[in-house]
């Protein structure tokens, strides 16, 4: 997938989930697949990547040709597709049988596919890897209901939280003790409002299914059959949202946010805190030297001790006709060499164990860049993927639209998650 600041799961999974419907009765085992990897390593098979190629072409070239050369007799062709849309075309390609052998997801996009029966239950054929990835790297693509793993982790991704620390002062709060839970934040916040009479929030961002994982709610049971964050825990973290919310602690345009405009309310110094990355230091140092000189960092707010993070995965066809090669080929993509290589030529973060380890990851040089990635690293050993792979795209506007109605009165917070987790629970019986 395309790789800024923070990758985002954008995509239409419940679009690939209705086109694979009447798949779904087929399995992986059909039309000449076969999951025996014990075969030679040989053969031609088709690798898709998500909006890569612009970027890093002569990478993949390399790891292609490195492959070729230490399995001779496999043939590699390398496909690239654009970010806009990827979900459409996996739809397509999976509906007219022509899915790549070994393909670039998210979770929530190999979920469906898992479903059709037409992604491979690595955690069956290749079982034996997952001692090199972070456990939490490897349970992302574990669907709720199965006992499958249906894409090796690839790269990683997770955001501290920039600080003003000045703001923060100006408060009363110690500016070196940043808020970590979720409780804390509530009461910083709070006070923070209160002090500079509603001029300052300190949040720019309504709750997501993230933070509801972040704070310690059940976000789904474990058969994968229903959600659960309008539980008693759930309610609590959107009533405290209310307060803030009605206290001027949340910016009142956090309903309508993006990332570009709260990050320019944080820049102009009208918000205390907001997620970014070594970018926008570099911006504030350039564009807003006051804001640069009070600038902190800290880990991302959580009560469960966990940072969420954002991963990638590599899947391959359970009806590739190479699966030997196949199953090969997506290990050496996300093996702890090729992944600390790629590390290196972009800001993401290897899923294979002890690669954070790495010096790279751990020490500062002074520059701005590494002053960010060793604060994420940091975080991110431990880090869970919070959204559920079955919480869909639309699934994500039903809660927004809950929180909304929440936020502005005109339902109760219980009210609003009840009928959000009812509604999602309808899209999920649908698939």
């Amino acid at each position: 997938m395309r790789i800024s600041r923070i990758p985002r799961r954008a995509v239409a999974a419940g679009a690939v989930l209705a086109v694979l419907l009447p798949l779904s009765a087929c399995g992986g085992d059909d039309d000449g697949g076969s999951q025996d990897t014990s075969g030679k390593i040989e053969g031609k098979i088709t690798f898709q990547t998500w909006n890569l190629k612009a970027n890093f072409k002569s990478y993949f070239e390399g790891l292609v040709a490195e492959f070729e050369k230490k399995y001779p007799g496999t043939d590699v062709r390398w496909v690239d597709q654009p970010g806009e849309g990827y979900a459409d075309k996996i739809s397509a390609d999976a509906a007219a049988d022509t899915l790549p052998d070994v393909v670039n997801v998210s979770p929530d996009l190999v979920a469906p596919l898992a479903k059709a029966g037409l992604a491979l239950d690595l955690g069956k054929v290749a079982g034996k890897y997952e001692k090199e990835y972070l456990p939490g790297a490897w349970k992302s693509h574990q669907i709720p209901g199965t006992d499958g793993t249906y894409a090796f982790p690839w790269y990683l991704n997770t955001g501290p939280l920039f600080y003003n620390k000045r703001l923060f002062k100006d408060a009363g709060l110690d500016a070196d003790k940043p808020p970590k839970t979720y409780d804390q934040l509530f009461d910083d916040a709070l006070r923070l409002a209160k002090k500079s009479d509603g001029k300052v929030a300190t949040l720019a961002n309504v709750p997501t299914i993230e933070d509801f994982g972040r704070y310690g709610v059940p976000l789904m049971n474990k058969e994968g059959t229903g959600f659960t964050f309008n539980d008693a825990k759930g309610v609590e973290l959107l009533t405290e949202y209310k307060k803030l919310y009605d206290a001027k602690a949340l910016d009142g345009q956090a309903l309508t946010a993006t990332p570009e405009s709260t990050g320019k309310k944080f820049l102009t110094e009208a918000v205390a805190m907001n997620p970014g990355s070594a970018l926008d230091l570099e911006k504030f140092k350039k564009e807003a030297p006051k804001l640069y000189k009070n600038i902190g960092i800290t880990p991302q707010i959580s009560s469960t001790g966990k940072d969420n993070m954002y991963v990638m995965g590599v899947m391959v066809n359970a009806r590739t006709k190479q699966t030997p090669a196949a199953v090969a080929f997506a290990h050496f993509v996300t093996d702890a060499r090729h992944q600390m290589e790629f590390a290196k030529k972009v800001a993401i973060f290897p899923s294979t164990q002890g690669s954070l380890d790495d010096p790279y990851f751990t020490e500062q040089d002074g520059k701005e860049e590494t002053r960010v990635r060793v604060a994420a690293a940091k975080s991110i050993k431990t880090a869970v993927n919070y959204t559920p792979v079955l919480f869909s795209e639309q699934m994500k506007v039903e809660l927004r639209n809950a929180v909304a109605k929440a936020l502005q009165g005109k339902e109760s917070p219980k009210e609003a998650l009840d009928n959000a987790v009812k509604n999602c629970d309808r899209l999920l019986s649908q698939s």
